[in-house]
C-alpha cells in the first residue's frame, strides 16, 4: 500500500519526496524519485526541468557515484598493497569485489548517460540547460574512463571529448565567461587531460589559461556578485590543482619567466 502511494505522483509531490531524502541522505531514493519525474514529466516537446530540478537531480547521482567512486579508489589501493606483499589470496578476494564495484558504477553511469540522451538533452531548451546537461554526459564518461581499461578506456574517453566539445561549443555563445558552468568545465576538463589521458602539460596549460581569463574579467569589472562566491570556490581549485600538478613535473618552458597575463589574453 505505501509503495502504491508514491506512484503516479504530481511533479511537486516528487519534488518533495526528492527533498525529503535529500535530508536523510538517501541518495539512492533521491534518484528514484527524479528519475520516476523525469520519466513523468520530462520529454522531447514538454517543459523541461526548471533550474532547482536540474541541480537536484545532479545532486542526486554525484553523491550517489561519488560514493562509489570512492569505495573503488580504496579498494583499488588495498589491492595494490596486496599485491606488493604477494598476499595473493587476499588479491582475489580484492579483485572480484573490486569487479562488483566497477559494475555498479557502470550502471549508474549507464542510467544517467541514457535519461540525458533520450529525455534531458532533446527538451532543453535554453544554452544554460543545454550546457548544464552536455557537462552532465562529459562527467559520467569520464567517471567511465576512471576505471575502465583498454578498449572501454579509450572509448569512454574519446566520448569525454566529444561531450566536452559539443558543451564549449554552446557554452563560447551562450554563457558568460565567468559563468560557473564554465568554470567547472575547465576544472573536469583539465583533471580528464591529468587523470585520463595522462597529459600534464596539457592539464597545467588549461587550468593556468582559464586562471588569467579569471583575473582579467576580475580586473576589468566583468563578474557580478550572484556568481562570485560559487567562481571563487571552482576558481581556488582550478589555481591548488596547477600548483599541486606542477610539483609533478620540471618547469614548462612557457613558465620559465613571469607570466603576464594581459599579453596572454589580448594577444
Amino acid at each position: 500500500m505505501a509503495a502504491a502511494l508514491l506512484e503516479n505522483l504530481t511533479r511537486e509531490q516528487y519534488i518533495y519526496l526528492v527533498k525529503l531524502v535529500e535530508q536523510a541522505k538517501c541518495y539512492e531514493e533521491m534518484v528514484k524519485f527524479m528519475e520516476k519525474l523525469l520519466i513523468g514529466s520530462t520529454s522531447p516537446g514538454v517543459l523541461e526541468l526548471t533550474v532547482e530540478e536540474w541541480n537536484l537531480l545532479s545532486v542526486a547521482y554525484k553523491n550517489m557515484i561519488g560514493s562509489l567512486r570512492s569505495t573503488w579508489r580504496i579498494v583499488s589501493s588495498i589491492e595494490q598493497k596486496e599485491e606488493c606483499q604477494k598476499n595473493n589470496e587476499h588479491v582475489v578476494l580484492v579483485k572480484d569485489y573490486r569487479s562488483k564495484v566497477e559494475a555498479k558504477l557502470s550502471t549508474v553511469c549507464a542510467r544517467i548517460l541514457g535519461i540525458l540522451d533520450s529525455h534531458l538533452i532533446p527538451s532543453a531548451s535554453s544554452g544554460e540547460s543545454k550546457v548544464f546537461y552536455l557537462k552532465m554526459k562529459e562527467d559520467y564518461h569520464q567517471y567511465l574512463a576512471e576505471f575502465k581499461v583498454g578498449d572501454e578506456r579509450k572509448s569512454a574517453a574519446e566520448d569525454t571529448m566529444l561531450a566536452y566539445k559539443a558543451t564549449q561549443d554552446i557554452a563560447l555563445v551562450d554563457l558568460a565567461l565567468m559563468h560557473p558552468i564554465r568554470l567547472g568545465m575547465a576544472l573536469n576538463f583539465s583533471v580528464f587531460y591529468y587523470e585520463i589521458l595522462n597529459s600534464l602539460e596539457k592539464a597545467c596549460g588549461m587550468a593556468k589559461q582559464k586562471i588569467f581569463w579569471d583575473i582579467c574579467v576580475k580586473v576589468l569589472g566583468g563578474i557580478d556578485d550572484a556568481t562570485h562566491f560559487q567562481d571563487s570556490l571552482l576558481h581556488n581549485l582550478l589555481a591548488s590543482n596547477d600548483i599541486v600538478w606542477e610539483k609533478n613535473t620540471s618547469p614548462l618552458k612557457s613558465l620559465s619567466k613571469p607570466l603576464n597575463f594581459f599579453s596572454i589574453i589580448f594577444c
